[in-house]
């Protein structure tokens, strides 16, 4: 199961970045229920290996394209963002927390332990996303997010939905000016 979770997640990641296209960059988001990958209910069977495996299929593909990985952390954590602190802008604030796989998730706790000087922030502006499993990353996406339908519905036993951004639309042909 650990290594069809590990194929279906650098799949779906090569698939989301094909898709949209981000920039150099750009990041990532990722939230992710290692419980809900192997078939449990979320937050009811938290997986770090099931969560290391997923880490292990996104990241390479993710670092390769030129992209920052921010791993959603669970809501204990009030759903903060572990990111290399080379994806922040300079003097951003960032909180001490080291996330645990019950205190923050697997995902979030594999990503503390695996990219290079991460640091937790409380939100983010991610250009693109993946939710494995329901984790709600809306909240860590640019303001107009695009669902992107790839060919993989699941990671393991958790339900995929992915998205990218793009910049608001002020005005255009659609925009109205007076009421009639």
């Amino acid at each position: 199961m650990l290594d069809e979770i590990r194929k279906q997640a650098a799949q779906a990641a090569r698939e989301l970045v094909e898709q949209a296209k981000p920039a150099r960059g750009e990041i990532f988001v990722v939230g992710c229920s290692s419980s809900e990958m192997v078939g449990r209910r979320i937050g009811q069977g938290s997986s770090l290996e099931a969560a290391e495996a997923a880490f292990e299929g996104i990241y390479p593909v993710l670092q390769e394209a030129g992209i920052y990985l921010a791993a959603q952390c669970c809501e204990h954590l009030n759903r903060a963002i572990v990111v290399p602190r080379a994806a922040l802008p300079a003097g951003a604030p960032v909180a001490w927390v080291i996330p645990q796989p019950k205190a923050g998730g697997s995902f979030a706790a594999t990503a503390w332990k695996r990219l290079p000087d991460p640091v937790v922030v409380e939100s983010i502006q991610g250009a693109l996303g993946m939710d494995i499993g329901g984790t709600l990353i809306g909240m860590h996406l640019r303001p107009v997010a695009v669902p992107v339908r790839l060919t993989l519905s699941k990671i393991g036993e958790a339900g995929l939905i992915c998205a990218r951004t793009r910049p608001k639309l002020i005005g255009g042909a659609r925009a109205v000016y007076t009421e009639e």
